[in-house]
């Protein structure tokens, strides 16, 4: 499926883009000859992200971000200094292959930036084409920690998860000395949060416990009762899936909640219902969430949503700060790749989470996070905010280092 729209002029029109095999080119600025003799500029950006699949949803809110963070970075007009610039969107359907496939048909007509993706084995695959044929790559919300210097033609415009764990961390009066359980799914993705926490917490010190559940277990009170055992000072809960409601109703009958720091992620809006009765006792580390800051970005956002029949969701920052990123490229290096990277390295920018700055060692994009609760409005749980973790207390370690 591909989606195209194209910004030229002072408008914005959607129209069908015919795409074209042929050989693979330098990633150069298209340029012509204007009547009046000027020399204008066309750049091309693939934005290869999940429109179907698995992580619709995720695509989708990265997409209307997009959108909304386009139209505020060119004040409504879709105009970069005169570039015109040609943006079609393609769904990688969650699958790196796919993905792969659509970024070499794209790089092979020329295109020099290519945005996405939802997936992080999607991200990663990606960023190796992008390296290879020296395309610009805005990775959106995709949390490998992988994607943050694995080359220098690859930026991200979301967080990844050692600042997910670094925000974790600042539930606690001090991490050196804490006895610490990562409590998640015996997978790559429990395995992973181990992995991140270990790499953050334990290096200041935490004694760092893995519990790992079985991806088919459906009875999770042994597991609750070997969490009270350890009697940690942190509960770190990595989980996800439709095993969800039972994990989190067994850790409250086990007074799990009740008798220790209990901290996950907060996710999209469609999981606030899901953590069931002890929702209250539990303490959320989340990237963004509807209504988390109210500056002018994000006011800007909201109106640009609302207007379109949208909702801000999770990974609705991501799309919205890519296209700042993509805007500012283009305004400072008029498509040429290496301009562009020069242009995006050490940036720093207002975007709806606040201030973020683009690391030039490993392209990390440094930005706050959030503490936040959930409280029972009228029977209906919605997130409240407790206090924002400042960026550079959350920065990630430079990659590499």
């Amino acid at each position: 499926m591909r989606r195209t729209t194209k910004f030229a002029g002072v408008g914005v029109a959607i129209a069908a883009l015919a795409l074209t095999a042929c050989a693979p080119t330098t990633a150069t600025p298209d340029a012509t000859e204007g009547a009046d003799g000027t020399e204008s500029v066309a750049v091309s950006v693939g934005m290869i992200t999940s429109i179907t699949g698995p992580l619709a949803a995720y695509g989708a809110s990265y997409q209307q971000g997009f959108e909304a963070g386009l139209d505020y970075a060119t004040d409504g007009t879709g105009e970069i200094d005169g570039v015109e610039l040609k943006i079609d969107w393609l769904d990688d359907q969650g699958n790196p292959d796919t993905a792969v496939n659509l970024a070499k048909d794209v790089i092979g007509q020329g295109y020099q930036v290519i945005g996405g993706s939802a997936a992080s084995g999607v991200a990663l695959a990606v960023a190796e084409q992008a390296a290879q044929n020296n395309v610009l790559f805005l990775s959106g919300p995709a949390a490998a920690d992988a994607i943050t210097g694995i080359n220098d033609q690859t930026f991200r415009s979301g967080r990844q998860t050692l600042q997910d764990v670094a925000t974790a961390a600042t539930f606690l009066d001090s991490v050196e000395g804490s006895n610490i359980v990562v409590f998640g799914q015996d997978n790559a993705f429990g395995q992973g949060n181990v992995a991140s926490v270990e790499a953050v917490l334990g290096a200041e010190g935490a004694e760092v416990t893995p519990i790992l559940v079985p991806e088919d277990a459906t009875e999770f009170t042994p597991f609750a009762q070997q969490i009270s055992g350890a009697s940690p000072d942190m509960v770190f809960v990595a989980w996800a899936g439709a095993t969800t409601g039972a994990m989190w109703e067994a850790l409250a009958q086990q007074q799990v909640l009740e008798s220790t720091t209990v901290v996950t992620g907060l996710a999209d809006r469609a999981s606030y219902q899901a953590y069931g009765p002890g929702s209250a006792d539990i303490q959320f580390l989340n990237h963004y969430f509807p209504g988390a800051t109210d500056n002018e970005a994000a006011q800007a956002m909201d109106a640009y949503l609302e207007e379109h029949g949208h909702e801000a969701d999770l990974f609705t920052v991501d799309g919205f700060a890519g296209a700042q990123m993509l805007v500012h490229a283009i305004t400072e290096g008029k498509g040429d790749v290496d301009a562009m990277i020069g242009a995006l390295e050490g940036w720093t920018f207002e975007s709806v989470k606040g201030e973020m700055t683009i690391r030039p060692e490993d392209h990390a994009l440094i930005q706050p996070m959030f503490q936040v609760s959930l409280v029972d409005d009228g029977g209906t749980w919605v997130p409240e905010l407790i206090e924002v973790a400042d960026a550079e207390a959350v920065a990630p370690p430079v990659a590499g280092e």
